[in-house]
């Protein structure tokens, strides 16, 4: 009888805990959308994803700003960066670079504006330090600044330019830096520059807050290839670089000697697809399965399965509601993929199958001019 009533009480308990975690509610997951202000956008709005109603809510208006096209959090996430796409290279006109304090409601407090050397900037990123870089693309070249713990910025450090031009007359008549990252768990510093087809690959010196050039300081694409963004793989030995106008992906091996190999590149696009089409961005899961690329003319995210080596196949392209993707992300969990539709004005939800890779839509939301998705984890 005691037996009885002990296993009865363990499968109580078993049954207890099963729907306490069936019932446990999701938290919901809020993100910045960085814009374009030419139009209705008035700068950085704050939306959210609820995962029990697997929907977008429209937060309103984090803060006034003059075309925040991309953005970035400090490592603690109290603060933000963000690029100001403006200026003018005939006239000398530079863009800037703008910090905030993020506020406890989840609105955002400007700290100190910098200029960053260049026109239009259009990426920034962070690193655990604070040191802070910028990818100026009419300027054609690559700023290094610093934030202090209170998120102030005082003034541009470094100034790298770069040299050169591509066989597209239209897009590569000059250099185009279109986004620069620091290497995860590493030293160097990889600028993307869509005007002259190659990564430039940096070092940072402390010491003087300099950047200086790499053992290897260039990875050179195929001509015309026109390279815009790029992601790391989790192994630490693969780059992915998505090239805007070839519409392609090229995988970048990290060798022993600190050189590189471009191993191969994919297409992005079906093989029946003939029409106009630019890539944009790209992201790879943290577990190393899957890759994916945003599309605009065919306006769709490319989806790829990577093998044991790393290597992508194309599996599909997951149309986007609407047009021209310029920036996607996955949330924290990788369990949902958004994608924003710069000319339609809207971002779109996806759930995204871990197994598979596929993506399957569950809502769509209004957003003005929609450019940068930045999730605060």
């Amino acid at each position: 009888m005691r037996r009885l009533f002990t296993a009865l009480l363990l499968l109580n308990v078993l049954m207890m805990s099963c729907a306490h975690k069936e019932t446990k509610k999701k938290d919901v997951q809020y993100f910045y959308v960085g814009t374009y202000t030419s139009g209705d956008s008035e700068g950085i709005y704050r939306y959210a994803l609820n995962p029990e109603t697997e929907q977008l809510e429209n937060h309103g208006l984090a803060t006034p700003s003059n075309n925040p096209s991309f953005m970035a959090l400090s490592d603690d996430e109290h603060f933000m960066v963000a690029v100001h796409e403006i200026g003018d290279k005939e006239t000398g006109r530079t863009g800037y670079i703008e910090s905030f304090a993020i506020l406890s409601d989840g609105k955002l407090k400007s700290l100190s504006k910098v200029n960053c050397g260049g026109a239009h900037p259009c990426h920034v990123a962070v690193n655990k330090q604070g040191y802070v870089l910028a990818a100026n693309y009419t300027g054609g070249n690559v700023a290094l600044m610093k934030m202090d713990t209170e998120g102030m910025m005082n003034g541009m450090l470094d100034l790298q330019q770069h040299e050169g031009s591509g066989p597209n007359v239209k897009r590569q008549e000059s250099p185009h830096a279109h986004s620069t990252y620091f290497e995860p768990n590493g030293s160097r510093i990889f600028s993307v520059d869509l005007g002259i087809d190659k990564v430039k690959v940096y070092t940072l010196n402390e010491s003087n807050n300099k950047l200086e050039k790499a053992s290897t300081d260039e990875i050179v694409l195929a001509p015309g290839a026109g390279p815009r963004h790029m992601c790391f793989h989790p192994n630490g030995k693969l780059m992915y670089v998505i090239n805007e106008l070839g519409n392609t992906v090229s995988v970048v091996e990290k060798l022993a000697d600190g050189s590189f190999n471009v191993v191969k590149s994919v297409n992005t696009l079906p093989e029946d697809f003939s029409d106009e089409s630019y890539t944009a961005d790209i992201h790879v899961t943290s577990d190393g399965k899957f890759l994916y690329g945003s599309n605009r003319g065919h306006n769709s995210i490319a989806i790829f399965k990577l093998d044991e080596m790393g290597i992508p196949t194309l599996i599909g392209c997951e149309s986007t509601r609407g047009d021209f993707p310029r920036n996607f992300t996955l949330s924290p969990d990788e369990d949902y993929l958004l994608a924003a539709n710069q000319h339609t004005s809207n971002i779109i939800l996806y759930k995204r199958d871990a197994e598979t890779g596929l993506l399957e839509f569950k809502h769509e939301i209004a957003a003005p001019n929609p450019v940068c998705l930045l999730f605060k984890k």
